[in-house]
């Protein structure tokens, strides 16, 4: 007997609870994960529609309750459903219960009060009204008589104009409507999330190389061949106008497009593009709509009413009902991977949702992931190239500074001479200049001030971090070492996490250059709802002179004035415990590089650095993705990382540390017999070991990491691991398939 787990009602409050059902064997052939079917329901046995989530051959219950299946619904398979079989396939592929799962893809849960806008029109003829109006006026009914005069000269009359211009009140309202005299129109008005509607019928000419890619895409479509696509394209080389023709060529086919963009920063200059091409049948998603704005950007989806929904990850589950092309730019960011469990991959379920819906996706960098470069080689994506920066701008001229040889010269700023003097010629000439601090990894990673080493694993070719006890941990092979007084390259004592911040550098700037206008963007100046936009326009405005900022400055921005971008601290994200952290690097460098020279006027970049010498930086330098591929494959091969190998992380956490160690170390131990009973295949147990941070909010947190050469090895033994839930419900047990960061 087969049986089906079946969610009734895909509300909010019901979303914890499934029922099961016996599936008659007329329909074992036909039923899966997704599918509406008709069920009997409650001691009523009310006739409902619930969706199957999941099956199994085993009764949950007294089999003597369960009761059957009455049949599949035969309309098809609905957004709802897609939605569903959707979150099946990311529990099976990336952990977390299926509760979790649906949390996810069904975004938007509860219904939201509408927005109403109400007018008061006339309900009787003019000759009523205008007998009404002298009635009025002999019995010295002052408000309804200005009232009446209004509605004859011009109607429907906005009834908030009414109260208030007019100074009609509700119960003068309530009476006249009640005598039908006047009627309240109500329309229903969608809170729209941004308000501004940006026309432009200027249509870019595609060049040679940007016409290629487009027709190939269409070409493709058109004959019905749906593949993934990779469009590298160097900075500057005019990717976003390949996706906007693409998509207008899809949008006339009737079918609707999802854009993932990686943050928020992108979404002023992303959304004005989109809008001038296609006006308002285009939205947008972010965190920071309102809960009214998110629901009504779903439902004008939902029906029909929109083509293109723009938006980080969570734009993916935009219920379309022809989805046609799915385009993430910049897609080897690492914000397309979510923290929250299920912790899936936009890339990879997009490709999944695109199979379920006959879409295309067409995935865009100057830098790619590994990931997706290395499936290109092998042929699963294909790959387009774009080498050139559109418009015939050149590429920036780069210089690398030796952070080293300044502290020796005795220059204590944390701008070295070379950047000082051409952010000083930038400023005679009128001229803008970014100012990028690479943060990323700041916390935790130990370096020399004098030499600029990390302290590195000796075993694993990843740096140490550091811990709250003093003590530096290797969280890929469990290596652990006191934080030492001296640095063991050169002896210096000047070793430290680094402490810079982007409010230290526009302070700085100041100081050194009083005259000069300065913005500063990063997460304290970001708070507020508009706060991005009210940035960057300023700024493209040419508002400053200087923008100093974090990554969300490098990303995607196109600025004709720029002509210099400094890079403050290149090789911070060089000094973090992760196996990625060079891939970051030269993906961060060379988006920041991008930058400059976009336009007419030539572009220089300088980048300050402890490690001139490292490929990562070199790479970055000279644009050479093909260089930096080359040697940092040759890394993840002989070490066992993804995309050469996969990892799963899996993570403890409880109230009480013995426990959860404890509990640790028995999944450890179910982990480490999984691989013996698979020798045949390379399975590597980690661990246990406690996390980067060991506690966090009177939490602790223990961590396995597990690696294979086979991603369903991982999944199977994350389908085993998961039994320990029932174990002990005081400690939480998390996952996560190739993590983009480390514990």
């Amino acid at each position: 007997m087969l049986y089906a787990d079946i969610i009734v009602d895909i509300s909010h409050e019901s979303l914890d609870k499934t029922y099961q059902y016996k599936i008659p064997e007329h329909l074992t052939e036909q039923v899966k994960v997704g599918l509406p079917a008709d069920i009997t329901f409650g001691s009523g046995n009310r006739h409902l529609t619930g969706y199957i989530v999941g099956l199994s051959d085993k009764p949950k219950i007294e089999e003597h309750r369960i009761k059957e299946i009455e049949g599949l619904v035969e309309k098809g398979i609905a957004i709802e459903s897609r939605m569903i079989t959707l979150a099946h396939w990311m529990k099976e592929n990336f952990g977390g219960t299926m509760n979790d799962a649906l949390r996810t893809v069904l975004s938007v849960k509860k219904s939201v009060k509408p927005v109403e806008k109400k007018q008061i029109a006339l309900a009787v003829d003019r000759e009523t009204a205008e007998k009404l109006l002298k009635e009025y006026a002999r019995k010295h009914n002052v408000a309804r008589a200005r009232l009446i005069k209004e509605l004859l000269t011009y109607q429907p009359i906005p009834k908030e104009l009414v109260t208030g211009k007019l100074n009609v009140s509700g119960a003068t309202l309530k009476a006249l409507e009640e005598q039908n005299i006047i009627t309240t129109l109500v329309e229903e008005v969608y809170r729209t999330a941004s308000g501004k509607n940006y026309i432009n019928s200027t249509r870019v000419v595609l060049n040679e190389n940007q016409q290629k890619i487009c027709d190939t895409i269409c070409k493709d479509y058109d004959n019905g061949l749906r593949n993934t696509y990779l469009i590298h394209g160097v900075t500057g080389s005019g990717k976003t106008e390949v996706y906007l023709q693409t998509i207008e060529h899809i949008v006339a086919k009737g079918r609707q497009v999802i854009v993932l963009i990686p943050e928020i920063a992108l979404t002023y200059q992303t959304v004005r593009r989109f809008t001038e091409r296609f006006g308002n049948r285009v939205a947008f998603l972010h965190s920071r709509l309102s809960m009214g704005e998110r629901y009504d950007q779903y439902r004008l989806a939902k029906e029909g009413k929109l083509d293109i929904m723009i938006g980080p990850r969570s734009a993916l589950f935009t219920p379309f009902e022809n989805l046609g092309a799915i385009v993430i730019d910049e897609e080897h960011e690492s914000s397309y991977k979510s923290e929250q469990v299920p912790k899936y991959h936009a890339r990879e379920t997009a490709i999944q949702l695109a199979q379920m819906t006959d879409s295309c996706v067409i995935l865009g960098s100057a830098t790619p992931s590994l990931e997706s470069y290395e499936r290109a080689q092998q042929g699963e994506y294909v790959l387009l190239e774009l080498k050139q920066r559109a418009k015939n701008a050149k590429l920036p001229e780069v210089e690398i500074v030796d952070l080293k040889e300044e502290m020796a010269a005795k220059n204590r700023s944390m701008f070295s001479r070379a950047l000082q003097q051409e952010m000083a010629e930038r400023l005679i000439r009128g001229e803008q200049t970014m100012l990028f601090l690479n943060r990323r990894g700041y916390s935790g990673s130990v370096s020399c001030r004098s030499c600029g080493k990390p302290i590195m694993c000796p075993h694993c070719s990843v740096s140490l971090t550091l811990h709250y006890d003093q003590t530096l941990h290797c969280h890929y092979c469990g290596h652990t070492v006191p934080l030492p007084d001296k640095c063991p390259e050169c002896g210096s004592p000047y070793i430290a996490a680094f402490g810079t911040g982007t409010q230290k550098v526009e302070e700085a700037v100041k100081k050194l250059f009083p005259q000069a206008r300065v913005l500063r963007m990063d997460a304290d100046t970001t708070k507020e709802k508009e706060s991005y936009e009210k940035i960057l326009s300023s700024f493209a405005n040419e508002g400053a002179d200087i923008l100093v900022g974090t990554q969300m400055i490098v990303k995607g921005h196109d600025f004709p004035k720029v002509t210099l971008v400094g890079i403050i601290a290149a090789d911070l994200s060089l000094n973090v415990s992760d196996y990625r952290s060079s891939e970051r690097t030269f993906q961060l460098l060379a988006q920041a590089a991008g930058r400059a020279g976009r336009d007419e006027l030539p572009g220089k970049v300088i980048i300050q650095t402890y490690q001139p010498e490292h490929y990562s930086i070199t790479t970055a330098a000279k644009e050479d993705y093909s260089g930096f591929f080359r040697q940092e494959m040759s890394f993840r091969k002989m070490m066992k990382y993804p995309p050469k190998a996969h990892i799963l992380a899996v993570l403890c956490i409880g109230r009480d540390e013995a426990r959860t160690e404890q509990f640790c170390g028995r999944v450890a131990l179910a982990a480490k017999q999984y691989a013996k009973e698979h020798a045949g295949e390379y399975v590597a147990v980690i661990g246990p070991t406690k996390a980067s941070v060991a506690k966090s909010n009177d939490f602790f947190r223990n961590l396995i990491y597990i690696k294979a050469d086979n991603y369903d090895i991982l999944t199977k033994l994350a389908s085993v691991l998961d039994a320990f839930r029932e174990q002990d419900k005081t400690i939480i047990l998390q996952m996560d398939f190739d993590p983009m960061g480390s514990y």
